[in-house]
């Protein structure tokens, strides 16, 4: 699509302060992309070095930032609101699909892991935004979900048992938000297959697993359609504008219409 006709390239969020976690690949990288796209001031989180230097001018902040660590959390975003003004925008994006396990074969340490980087990361990155949030006008999130919220499947404990638990901490937040007008939503994306982990041979073993080709293991879903890091940045960015100005704890899935979910 020309970036002239994609909504909200008019320049909706210029000189917004957003905050990306995760923003060093996938997701995480392409939204903070688009945000900046659009006209945002960007602070970009990761693990990966990367990050650091992925910013194409001055309006691209990108910080080495373990969000699991509660010190570097704040002091990136303390930096940051000190040097920009009140943040306006996050995507909470981080996470990571913890080592698969049948319950009675999984161990603590998985288990806490998964529990640390795809649920309580998100409350510490979280609870730092809000101290820096802008009130006027009000702040907007996103929280990046997964399709196993709704569609779990077996081995994959430690990834959606935190995963569901976000869910619960957007509703609440939603609640707890809404008095100062700071809109907080998820986005459910199915597997999105133009990313770095998608190579050729992860998705011929993962099709020869289900007996299909690639191209019908992509297209698994009732609109017979793959899932591309567009579509979910393109949600993402419409949840925090204008366009859902009135929404607040929603679940959005980007996954074709996922024959489990539906």
């Amino acid at each position: 699509m020309d970036h002239a006709s994609r909504p909200g390239a008019d320049g909706e969020f210029e000189a917004r302060n957003a905050v990306v976690t995760g923003a060093a690949s996938g997701i995480g990288r392409a939204t903070a992309q688009e945000l900046h796209d659009r006209g945002a001031n960007l602070l970009a989180l990761d693990i990966d070095p990367a990050v650091v230097n992925q910013g194409p001018d001055d309006r691209w902040t990108g910080e080495l930032c373990d969000v699991t660590d509660v010190d570097q959390v704040e002091a990136c975003m303390a930096s940051f609101a000190g040097s920009h003004g009140p943040l306006d925008l996050l995507v909470s994006n981080a996470g990571a699909f913890t080592a698969g396990s049948t319950i009675d074969k999984l161990d603590l340490e998985t288990w806490e892991r998964g529990l640390r980087i795809n649920l309580t990361s998100h409350f510490i990155v979280l609870r730092s935004f809000l101290a820096h949030a802008n009130a006027d006008p009000p702040a907007s999130i996103v929280v990046v979900g997964s399709r196993n919220v709704a569609a779990p499947g077996p081995g994959a404990a430690a990834y959606s048992v935190p995963k569901a638990g976000l869910v619960q901490m957007v509703r609440v937040a939603a609640l707890e938000l809404g008095a100062r007008h700071i809109r907080i939503n998820v986005v459910h994306p199915d597997a999105v297959f133009d990313t770095a982990i998608w190579t050729p041979e992860v998705l011929e073993r993962s099709a020869a697993r289900y007996g299909l080709s690639v191209e019908e293991y992509k297209k698994q879903n009732v609109l017979g359609e793959s899932v591309r890091l567009w579509d979910v940045t393109n949600a993402i960015c419409l949840l925090l504008g204008a366009a859902f100005a009135r929404t607040t704890g929603a679940q959005v899935p980007v996954d074709g219409g996922h024959m489990r979910v539906i």
